[in-house]
């Protein structure tokens, strides 16, 4: 796939919008591996768009494309690293897309290498830019293949711990559950003996009453978590 040539005119048709949109600054707030992984083909779009507008001798672009371009080499590294930071059978799925047959990482780290030429032939005003972005737009879709792939796999990984950590929350909700039962059972004996001991067990009923409601209130609580967790897990 051959790119037009690009104009010097800076005025073609959506080029105004486009600018304004790409020149927006990303943020560098903290977010899930998943999510960043999805951001990534959004930076690698937008850092075309902003390398093409800036072959075109707009300065603007030029700083925009190098920003979005330092910031999608950073987040591919903190990629990178994070996998030391999953269990063993997760980093293993991550290191088979990123390392495999698939050879995510291979992939980004060309289409970086060319940006990288591109950028420095654009603010040299390279003879050879052309040549460049041409190889650029070429790569686009094995770079969004590979990014989806990053994604997809970052996902499984994600949904595959929300799973894990909604089983152990059940079986402790479920401890709860057995606890606050056990605590009625003793509250009601209890009560039964305050009644029996008439005047004598007066402040004892008034304790009895208390852990009732106590185990109750635990009851209902432990529900709440279960279905705060279970809809966590579906959203995941």
């Amino acid at each position: 796939m051959r790119m037009p040539t690009l104009a010097k005119n800076p005025s073609i048709p959506g080029a105004t919008l486009l600018a304004h949109a790409s020149a927006k600054p990303v943020g560098t707030d903290t977010i899930s591996d998943l999510n960043l992984a999805a951001r990534q083909r959004m930076l690698s779009q937008r850092m075309v768009m902003q390398t093409l507008l800036a072959a075109r001798g707009d300065a603007r672009q030029l700083d925009a494309a190098r920003s979005t371009f330092q910031l999608f080499c950073d987040s591919h590294a903190r990629l990178l690293g994070t996998m030391s930071h999953y269990d063993a059978p997760s980093a293993a799925r991550l290191r088979a897309v990123y390392e495999g047959p698939q050879s995510v990482n291979a992939t980004i780290q060309a289409f970086m290498d060319l940006m990288r030429t591109a950028l420095d032939h654009i603010a040299r005003q390279s003879p050879h830019t052309q040549s460049v972005l041409e190889a650029i737009v070429d790569t686009t879709d094995a770079v969004l293949e590979a990014l989806n792939a990053a994604t997809n796999v970052f996902d499984a990984v994600t949904k595959a711990k929300a799973d894990l950590l909604f089983k152990e929350l059940t079986g402790i909700v479920s401890d709860i559950h057995t606890i606050a039962r056990e605590a009625k059972v003793v509250s009601f004996n209890a009560q039964v003996i305050a009644a029996r001991a008439g005047q004598q067990g007066r402040e004892f009923a008034v304790v009895a009453t208390v852990l009732s409601g106590i185990s109750t209130e635990i009851d209902g609580l432990s529900r709440k978590a279960i279905d705060l967790a279970d809809r966590n897990r579906q959203h995941a």
